[in-house]
């Protein structure tokens, strides 16, 4: 089985060599490459095509979110989960709106920190909980001006099941939870996930939350 290919991008050495010590310690996993801030994180994923990098938000130069928005913007297939010790509303929503796929607090456990590399990479959506629930928030804060009238426009061409389906991922149910919400095999909602994200010109399943959220399709509460 092919491993996933990390890059960590951290302008601290000593948490770079952290992660890629304990990352190279398991199984289906290695450290392909480090990069010191977010323009050498970009230059880096050019260059050694990870799947996967570890992005820090705060860094000298170019920061985490901005080095995310280019990357998720490229050619480049690499998903990004942001490493952060900063807990804050701002870095949540910013960070997922350049495109990173999952957030997640620098004082995870190893085995947490190994988890959440092996869901991001499959394309699943990742947040610590205390950090999906400040999303939420943001999400609620943020939609008193948005427009009411966008989301049938912007998702008018899925499917009946299709708007279903995105609804229930905004809400945070996995595929076996929507399978057994709707009931249909867990196969099928993988093909209706599968043709969302095509359709709709989304990266993975956080894109698809969000995109959800920002054109109305979920209201904030609505969960």
């Amino acid at each position: 089985m092919t491993p996933i290919r990390a890059l960590i991008a951290d302008d601290q050495m000593m948490v770079r060599q952290g992660f890629a010590v304990l990352l190279n310690a398991e199984p289906g996993i290695e450290v392909v490459g480090q990069a010191v801030d977010g323009a050498d994180a970009i230059d880096k994923v050019a260059e050694l095509a990870p799947d996967i990098v570890l992005m820090d938000i705060r860094m000298p130069g170019l920061g985490g979110i901005e080095a995310t928005r280019r990357i998720t913007s490229s050619p480049a297939t690499a998903k990004i989960l942001v490493l952060t010790t900063f807990d804050l509303d701002e870095y949540v929503y910013e960070a997922l709106r350049a495109g990173a796929s999952g957030f997640l607090l620098k004082d995870a456990s190893a085995t947490e920190l190994a988890q959440a590399v092996r869901v991001v990479a499959a394309g699943e959506a990742l947040l610590a909980p205390n950090l999906t629930r400040r999303l939420i928030a943001e999400f609620s804060r943020l939609s008193e001006t948005a427009p009411r009238s966008v989301a049938k426009g912007r998702t008018g061409h899925l499917t009946e099941r299709e708007t279903e389906v995105l609804s229930l991922i905004a809400q945070g149910l996995s595929n076996a939870e929507i399978a057994a919400h709707l009931v249909v095999a867990e196969q099928t909602v993988k093909t209706h996930v599968s043709r969302i994200l095509v359709k709709q010109n989304l990266r993975d399943r956080t894109q698809a939350a969000i995109y959800a959220y920002e054109t109305g399709l979920v209201r904030p509460g609505s969960a």
